[in-house]
């Protein structure tokens, strides 16, 4: 069997898991509401007064979690909707690791600009090396050695937090280089005041200078505190951010909490050269 076509089994599989959870999920919410009717029935009947049972749930967690990025969404039942995305181009992610943080060689000077060729059209993003030079230069350097190239992203969050989080050869949350990376442009006055602006390019991390490969896209105006190492802007196709938000996203994982967009997010291949 071809790596492309074992590549596309292994998609396929996943989206049908998918599929089943939120089948899952759908079943356990209407025992659960079932449960709260009879609760409340009994209320009335023996205090003569009517009862109110909320329940008050959800991942207080944001791109600081040990999956390293904001708060999972959605809670609300969302229809089956057409993958709006192409097949990835055969390959697997490198998943290499190092040791130590490249050294600084990009050109502080100079903003950067990444492309993101996925499954879904490119984004670009153009990176401020001034701000943040260590996490430009990082990206600099694993673009340059492929390291995101054939990875999925594989967090979108839909709720409150706006964001498709991309950046790990595992697709799972846990991955990285194998270095960390500190925080940078915390101070940055566009975010200062805890909301982060849609188009801004951001770290994910599991705590204070623990960045490595995880990085969020924003793509509508979301709250979150100011944690995560701004350091860029989407610059062109934010239209391939706002079809991948429309297609929605999964149920939580229940290994990991993510929950994946329903679109076959893929990076085919990421580059980053001296903005012109």
């Amino acid at each position: 069997m071809s790596s492309k076509e074992r590549r596309r089994r292994e998609l396929a599989r996943a989206k049908y898991e998918r599929q089943e959870r939120r089948r899952a999920e759908r079943a356990r919410r209407g025992r659960r509401y079932r449960v709260i009717a009879a609760v409340v029935g009994v209320l009335a009947v023996a205090g003569g007064t009517t009862g109110l049972v909320l329940w008050l749930g959800g991942d207080d967690d944001s791109p600081a979690d040990a999956a390293s990025s904001p708060s999972d969404g959605p809670t609300e039942e969302t229809p089956e909707v057409e993958d709006p995305c192409a097949e990835p181009a055969e390959g697997e992610p490198s998943g290499d690791q190092w040791d130590e943080e490249p050294e600084l060689t990009v050109d502080t000077g100079t903003e950067q600009v990444m492309t993101l060729a996925t499954t879904c059209g490119d984004i670009q993003l153009t990176l401020d090396p001034e701000a943040a030079p260590r996490t430009v230069n990082s990206f600099d350097f694993l673009a340059g050695e492929g390291y995101f190239d054939h990875t999925p992203c594989h967090r979108l969050t839909t709720e409150g937090l706006y964001v498709l989080q991309c950046g790990d050869p595992t697709g799972t949350g846990q991955g990285g280089p194998g270095y960390e990376l500190p925080d940078e442009n915390l101070d940055a006055p566009e975010v200062s005041e805890g909301v982060y602006p849609a188009g801004t390019v951001a770290m994910a991390n599991s705590g204070p200078d623990t960045g490595g490969s995880q990085f969020f896209l924003v793509y509508q105006d979301s709250q979150l505190p100011p944690n995560y190492t701004p350091f860029g802007q989407v610059t062109g196709g934010l239209d391939v951010l706002e079809t991948i938000a429309e297609a929605g996203a999964s149920e939580p994982d229940p290994t990991s909490g993510n929950t994946a967009p329903n679109a076959t997010v893929v990076i085919n291949e990421a580059t980053v050269e001296p903005a012109a």
